[in-house]
């Protein structure tokens, strides 16, 4: 593809990207997090519960205190994912009140990934940040579960495997009034840090939580049945309240070997529809989670697609990443440093979009789009027991060198001065002035400048110029002169301008010119990448 094609591209796709990406709601600095009961609280094995926490940048300092047994303080570097496992005791039994909750402080941003294993019976969560929470939360229907929910006479509070589903309502760092909407509205206070627990009965009707200050909220059972007379957790953690009509595309993968078992809840008019792979689009206010027996999975709006996640694999379980894209951008998306080659992808039917499933290797896996937006899930099974949540958001801002944390900064100076005085401009800001030695770094950067230049400038400074020395052309940040974007005749001899100048019109090209000119400085401060390997 030619280099001048290439910029327009990216023009077009710029023009279509929203100037303020949304949050990247899957990562911050505090978080408290909740286990619900598992299996049932006499079972002979105790439970295994564990945070996985990866952090994004160096020397993160993490406080994780586990109600009032213990407290550590580990530092993790960038990229750098860690299980901690947690007291036993940490398990929410059937009680409706309890302050049993784990509270993660960091000084820097990470993730955290709740995993609550019980013999086989395993469940996972994509725990949300303290700051990214709500005050308000749709309440799904509940499906119809043999031998769990139907028949109606069978259900009891009394015993752990035939119980109601419930809600756990986890409060976060302010003394809070939560009122559980229904027939007859449940009124109730929370302390700091801790939880309510509530029966979700049919009669009750209940549709919605309203709290004064944000909560999290938890939705499942704790052991419906999923094989036979098996039975396991089954628990999600519900997304904030949305009115907005949202597009959601089911990847088919999620209902593989359960079709027919597959359902849909949607929480705005709590209405249970049957999954169709012929159908995997589905338009609804509010949220949407997938049901299979064993599985209870959020599923995320188109709206909310991004360009990178991370995800931790489960030790002795078989773990795949469900992938969701638009069919013209497959060949973007990278699992770690690898592109997806020769993917079995499938096309969701009547829409644009296509999906794909990817085993996972043991440990951490950075997956990020060169140019695009996608959906990622984490999936999973322990013998037969399912688990599975969306991936760890780490970034909505897509770039061809790998996961953007903190995006690139191009800068037109205000100032028309000389090139060397422009670059001390440039770096009084703490930038530097441009060096793209790569051509696929000049069309990338290329459109950035040309979207920055309000002021229908002609010409800018970038940072390459001739050594006195030798006569040879150099960039200020050291990189090897490789690919260039000369204009035709240019570079002209040793004894002609000193100071590499590019065109802001038709190909950007460069030329020679005196130092002492006076022209515009494009300045420029590289991204921050997570490791993706």
């Amino acid at each position: 593809m030619s280099p001048k094609l290439l910029l327009l591209l990216l023009v077009a796709a710029g023009s279509a990207e929203s100037s303020a990406p949304p949050p990247d709601v899957s990562t911050g600095l505090d978080f408290v997090v909740a286990f619900p009961e598992n299996i049932a609280s006499y079972y002979l094995h105790p439970p295994k519960l564990m945070v996985q926490i990866t952090a994004l940048y160096d020397n993160t300092k993490i406080i994780i205190k586990e109600h009032s047994f213990s407290t550590r303080e580990p530092t993790q570097n960038k990229g750098v994912s860690r299980e901690y496992t947690l007291d036993a005791k940490m398990e929410i039994f059937k009680g409706e009140t309890s302050n049993r909750t784990l509270q993660i402080h960091s000084d820097k941003s990470i993730t955290v990934h709740a995993i609550n294993l019980k013999s086989s019976s395993l469940q996972t969560a994509l725990v949300l940040p303290i700051d990214k929470l709500s005050s308000e939360y749709f309440i799904p229907p509940v499906p119809e579960i043999r031998r769990t929910t139907s028949p109606a006479a069978i259900v009891t509070t009394e015993v752990t495997e035939r119980s109601p589903f419930k809600l756990v309502i986890v409060n976060a760092d302010k003394e809070n009034e939560v009122t559980v909407e229904g027939s007859v509205p449940e009124k109730f206070s929370l302390q700091p840090y801790q939880v309510q627990q509530i029966w979700v009965k049919t009669e009750k009707e209940l549709r919605k939580v309203t709290a004064e200050h944000p909560v999290a909220v938890l939705f499942g059972h704790s052991c419906a049945v999923y094989h036979d007379c098996t039975c396991g957790q089954l628990f999600t953690s519900l997304p904030p309240a949305q009115s907005d009509k949202q597009k959601y595309y089911i990847p088919p993968f999620l209902a593989k070997n359960a079709e027919k078992k597959s359902f849909l809840l949607l929480s705005k008019d709590s209405t249970v529809q049957a999954f169709d792979v012929n159908s995997p689009l589905v338009e609804t206010e509010g949220s949407a989670i997938f049901y299979r027996p064993g599985l209870l999975i959020n599923l995320i709006p188109e709206t909310d697609f991004a360009s990178c996640y991370v995800v931790n694999t489960i030790s002795d379980t078989n773990s795949h990443a469900v992938i969701v894209v638009h069919k013209d951008f497959t060949d973007g998306v990278h699992v770690r440093n690898d592109p997806l080659e020769s993917a079995d992808w499938k096309d969701l039917k009547g829409t644009d979009f296509r999906s794909v499933a990817v085993s996972l290797s043991s440990g951490k896996s950075a997956i990020w789009h060169t140019s695009s937006k996608m959906a990622v899930y984490f999936v999973g099974k322990k013998e037969n027991a399912r688990f599975g949540n969306p991936a760890a958001i780490l970034s909505h801002i897509p770039d061809f060198r790998g996961c953007v944390l903190f995006p690139e900064i191009v800068r037109i100076g205000k100032k028309a001065d000389g090139w060397r005085e422009s670059l001390k401009n440039c770096t009084d800001d703490e930038l530097d002035l441009v060096s793209f030695p790569e051509t696929i770094l000049q069309t990338h950067i290329s459109k950035k400048i040309l979207q920055a230049n309000t002021d229908n400038l002609q010409e800018v400074w970038i940072g390459m110029r001739r050594s006195s020395m030798s006569g040879e052309w150099y960039w200020v940040n050291g990189s090897a002169v490789e690919d260039t974007n000369w204009e035709e005749g240019e570079p002209g001899p040793d004894h002609d301008g000193q100071c590499a100048i590019m065109s802001l019109e038709d190909g950007f090209g460069w030329r020679d010119e005196d130092c002492c000119k006076a022209a515009h400085p494009v300045c420029y401060k590289e991204p921050v990448f997570f490791p993706v390997e």
